[in-house]
């Protein structure tokens, strides 16, 4: 059967654009198309591939004429307007089930970097200069463990973290009880995962409810020398609020894989400043929103867009 254009504006593997062409869609794969790009010519399509650069806002959706259903290639869907693609009959199908996984280890992996300071001893060796007891780090055995945000990525770091020997506590405003798959999982309120907690994550959507949520109140409720962790996205966080705790010492360090500006050529000049503070600490493991970012995750990320398509009622 001849469907109709699906058109792929990122990188996938290979397997989605294969199963789709089985299923009877005609393939347009362009993964360097540019917004502007996708605008012209998006009218003549019936579905639509997308990662985070694609903005599909109310102006988008009313020049997709043809447009049957778009896939998300990941979970963040604060960048569709998921209201007015409803009223257009346009079904939004994420996968965050697809790099849950990869999330979890890079932030654990981020985490076991800072407790043992291995980003600048590595250095050290490569340098030749060797100081095993200012090396000391600390052990993540032992310690209470607050997640904010208990969905897909949440979850997987619960499991993740399940060995550790750790307390974990999780808070989500729209989830009180969890199942018998997680017994080492405690539920709690915001305040009181903030004070008891030795290491904070983030596993949040960026909606209104959550933009700036880790802000001055936050961090000022937080545990003294507690470490920050987040994976989620980075207008989650008041860059200029963590920036503080983390240098009058009331964060003892912070792995972050987002940032409210993601394109450093961008920079104005007062975020080059703030953003430079940033870099200039040395308690701190940084990486470029990379943390879903796995050759196991892209073939995942692809299956599942591909099956929530075919069956009904899936999202």
């Amino acid at each position: 059967m001849q469907l109709g254009k699906v058109l792929i504006t990122d990188g996938v593997h290979p397997i989605l654009p294969e199963k789709l062409r089985r299923l009877g869609y005609e393939i347009v794969y362009k993964p360097k198309s540019t917004l502007e790009e996708v605008k012209k010519e998006v009218e003549f399509y019936e579905g639509l591939i997308i990662n985070s650069k694609i903005i599909v806002d109310k102006e988008f959706l009313d020049l997709a004429k043809k447009l049957k259903w778009i896939g998300r290639l990941g979970s963040g869907l604060e960048i569709i307007d998921l209201a007015y693609a409803a009223k257009r009959g346009v079904r939004v199908i994420s996968s965050p089930e697809g790099n849950r996984n990869a999330v979890a280890e890079h932030m654990i992996g981020m985490l076991l970097a800072l407790a043992n300071n291995l980003v600048r001893i590595d250095a050290e060796v490569r340098d030749k200069f060797w100081d095993r007891e200012a090396a000391r780090g600390f052990e993540i055995s032992g310690k209470v463990i607050g997640l904010i945000g208990f969905g897909n990525t949440g979850q997987a770091m619960a499991r993740k973290l399940a060995g550790f020997g750790v307390d974990i506590l999780a808070y989500d405003k729209y989830k009180s009880i969890y199942s018998d798959e997680f017994p080492t999982v405690k539920s709690v309120e915001i305040q009181t995962l903030l004070q008891t907690s030795d290491i904070i994550s983030l596993h949040l959507p960026l909606t209104k409810e959550t933009t700036y949520l880790a802000n001055d109140e936050f961090f000022n409720s937080c545990k003294n020398g507690f470490v920050f962790l987040n994976g989620s996205r980075g207008k989650c966080v008041e860059l200029q609020s963590l920036l503080k705790a983390l240098e009058n010492g009331k964060c003892r360090g912070a792995c972050l894989d987002v940032f409210e500006n993601e394109k450093p050529t961008s920079y104005s000049e007062s975020e080059s400043l703030l953003y430079q503070r940033l870099f200039d600490l040395p308690n701190t493991i940084l990486s470029p929103h990379v943390a879903g970012w796995t050759n196991e995750s892209k073939e995942k990320l692809a299956n599942i867009i591909f099956e929530k398509l075919i069956a009904p009622n899936t999202v």
